[in-house]
């Protein structure tokens, strides 16, 4: 497994792409409101990408993927193709992914929306899903094996009565947008990887409040839960230092655990 050790000037571009992707979710919040299409979240995305920033959306025609950035509501577990015929409402919990292609170098995040007045079960889903990111952040350092971080996620998320998502993982990322090494967020065999300073990659942890399992729409792209649950992730670009991890994509509205902060 060929894993690449960024140099200094590699982190330095990741961390203008990881800024300018986590600006996005910082600029959207306020249009993620009822009564607005996920089309039009979208558009607003694209045009801060192109003109404001002066940058590439990754995600528009990867694969053929035919927008700027994934939303994902209710029990749509990651990659909803946004459109003009979905309309947020009260309640709904909403994912907002986006990727930042700045000077050849990727930025990758998303967060949890929820939409008016949440529901309880709706709330609670978020916040554990931004727990289990938080908790894994914690673990990074060189020397610990890759798949500790998947382990304690699960760990964490079943002790809550939720379920973790097999089929969809973090993975490396630089001027590759998805590079070597697979982030499983359960406990699976990581092929023996132990973290190293200078590694690039995504942790983004995907839980349902059901069952783990999935159904790919006819779509191509969207993916929802098989049992209809409710599923949220949180996801973050991190470079492991010599400590521990620099979280790339960190928003200027995000409160971190004290033990996260350099």
């Amino acid at each position: 497994m060929a894993i690449s050790i960024k140099t200094p000037e590699e982190i330095e571009k990741m961390r203008v792409a990881g800024r300018l992707a986590a600006e996005v979710l910082e600029m959207i919040g306020a249009h993620v409101k009822p009564g607005i299409s996920t089309g039009e979240l979208d558009r607003i995305c694209a045009t801060y990408i192109t003109e404001q920033q002066q940058a590439v959306s990754a995600c528009l025609g990867y694969h053929g993927f035919p927008k700027s950035v994934c939303i994902s509501i209710n029990e749509v577990v990651c990659h909803g193709i946004p459109s003009d015929e979905r309309l947020l409402k009260e309640g709904d919990i909403v994912n907002i992914d986006v990727t930042v292609i700045k000077d050849e170098y990727h930025g990758d995040t998303s967060m949890m929306f929820i939409v008016g007045k949440p529901t309880i079960l709706g709330e609670r889903l978020c916040k554990i899903t931004q727990e289990s990111l938080y908790l894994a952040l914690r673990l990074v350092k060189p020397g610990i094996r890759l798949r500790t971080l998947g382990k304690e996620i699960q760990k964490f998320v079943e002790a809550q009565n939720f379920s973790v998502v097999r089929e969809y993982c973090g993975h490396g990322i630089g001027k590759g947008f998805h590079e070597e090494p697979q982030v499983l967020h359960y406990d699976a065999d990581d092929q023996g990887v132990v973290l190293q300073a200078g590694m690039t990659f995504t942790i983004e942890p995907m839980v349902n409040a059901g069952d783990y399992r999935i159904r790919s729409m006819k779509d191509g792209w969207t993916v929802k839960t098989k049992d209809r649950s409710l599923s949220a992730q949180y996801e973050h670009t991190i470079v492991v230092t010599d400590t521990g991890c620099e979280i790339l994509t960190l928003r200027k509205d995000e409160t971190l655990p004290a033990v996260l902060v350099n």
